[in-house]
């Protein structure tokens, strides 16, 4: 029987790490599992996969093939990961946005590099690969969505993530932000039929999902039949929507009804020109405040993303944005440092100027500075990034923002756990990266 390893490496995502015991704050990803899901039942293979965030990789182990899917954030581990099961005998396999972005870098480390959509790629692969005639590269923007075979939620680890239950029903995003990697992989948008969304979500064990969607409403007509559709199986789900969905309570009323009970909104800075500047200019600070009361009226949980380091951004952006997000009722405030991914318009701006710091895709995550800001300097940044965590999730301030009658012992969790997430970023030894590729 052939052996089948599929691993995500460790991108030092929040996570509690008690001993051994170790639970990520995120969703379970959904990469692993259809990867698993994938596999042609035909060839009778042993699948096994690891998280590498929440488990150890078992190296001491013997596998027919190895797949490994990587963000730039954790490229440099994933051909770390390949070239020592390469050196132990495995075929290995390499896919992920970042082989999307940049596939060459990555053809000296893996048998076979993947781009594009796996639905029809990695049968292909695999079949390929039993016969002896595995390609060193598949390739594809094709993608069918219909009647996909449901992840294998039984390989993943148990008690590993605190929202156990992902579904996506739309891929990709027709939005234009700078600094995402969605709009600069050219394969579209393309949604599931709502019908097959319906099933896989009433199959679900338990009574709580999420949605991975980066932009679950970008069809709005679609999205309402979805939400019809979903109130009928009473689940409590969450999602990612854009603020946009301040303009319109009625599917937002509809959102509620069908069960959501949780949001996280990309707010990203509280200047008006920032957001214009990162192509955002739907995002107007002017409007936070209704759009926040609009949740809450609704007992909507609403984790809201700011991010640091846009060219307008000064040092005292920091103190106005946790001002702001006490004022706001954030529910679970979460801060990213602008980050220029390969391939995307920050990117190529700030190469375009010389601002790049360096090349060392560890620190390409959104917690650590990798440029030179237009208004600060990166010890500035990066300084001011750990303040304003450190300030929002200490005790006075969550207490400012939590109410007691809207789910506060899930609120109390997330925001603990981010207080324990800012000891992890000041004992952090390398913050700024000044080893090899600096500029």
């Amino acid at each position: 029987m052939v052996k089948i390893l599929l691993v995500l490496p460790d991108a030092h995502i929040h996570r509690l790490k008690i001993g051994r015991f170790k639970i990520s704050f995120r969703e379970a990803p959904l990469t692993l599992t259809t990867l698993a899901a994938l596999v042609p039942p035909e060839l009778n293979m042993d699948v096994k996969i690891i998280d590498e965030s929440i488990e150890d990789i078992p190296f001491n182990e013997s596998f027919d093939l190895v797949g490994i899917s990587c963000l730039t954030g954790t490229a440099n581990r994933a051909y770390a990961i390949a070239d020592q099961f390469s050196n132990l005998g495995s075929t290995v396999v390499l896919g992920g946005v970042h082989l999307s972005l940049i596939p060459e870098e990555a053809r000296e480390h893996a048998h076979s590099v993947v781009i594009g959509f796996a639905e029809e790629l990695w049968p292909q692969l695999l079949r390929d690969f039993v016969h002896g005639v595995l390609k060193k590269e598949y390739k594809s923007d094709r993608v069918c969505l219909e009647n996909l075979p449901v992840p294998r939620r039984d390989l993943q680890k148990k008690f590993g993530y605190m929202m156990p239950n992902t579904v996506f029903a739309t891929r990709g995003c027709r939005g234009a932000c700078d600094f995402c990697t969605v709009p600069s992989v050219p394969f579209g948008w393309h949604m599931r039929p709502v019908d097959n969304v319906i099933d896989e979500i009433a199959a679900l064990n338990g009574k709580r999902f999420t949605f991975n969607d980066v932009n679950l409403l970008d069809n709005r007509e679609y999205a309402i039949s979805l939400f019809k559709k979903m109130k009928p199986l009473k689940k409590k789900w969450g999602g990612l929507v854009s603020t946009r969905i301040g303009q319109d309570e009625e599917m937002l009323d509809l959102m509620s009804e069908s069960g959501c009970i949780y949001l996280l909104i990309g707010f990203e800075s509280v200047l008006r020109t920032a957001t214009t500047q990162i192509n955002k200019g739907f995002n107007d600070p002017n409007k936070y405040a209704a759009l926040m009361q609009m949740m809450h009226a609704r007992n909507i949980i609403v984790q809201g993303c700011f991010i640091f380091g846009c060219d307008d951004d000064g040092p005292g952006i920091f103190e106005r944005t946790v001002n702001m997000v006490n004022e706001l009722k954030i529910d679970i405030p979460r801060y990213a440092i602008y980050t220029p991914y390969p391939k995307t318009a920050a990117f190529r701006k700030l190469m375009s100027q010389d601002r790049l710091l360096h090349f060392n895709w560890d620190h390409y995550d959104t917690q650590h500075v990798v440029f030179r800001p237009a208004q600060m300097t990166p010890e500035e940044l990066d300084k001011g990034f750990r303040w304003a965590y450190k300030k929002t999730f200490g005790l006075s301030s969550i207490t400012k923002r939590l109410s007691f009658k809207r789910s506060f012992p899930v609120l109390l969790a997330g925001n603990l756990a981010y207080r324990m997430y800012c000891n992890r970023l000041d004992n952090d030894t390398s913050r700024l990266f000044t080893g090899q590729n600096v500029k």
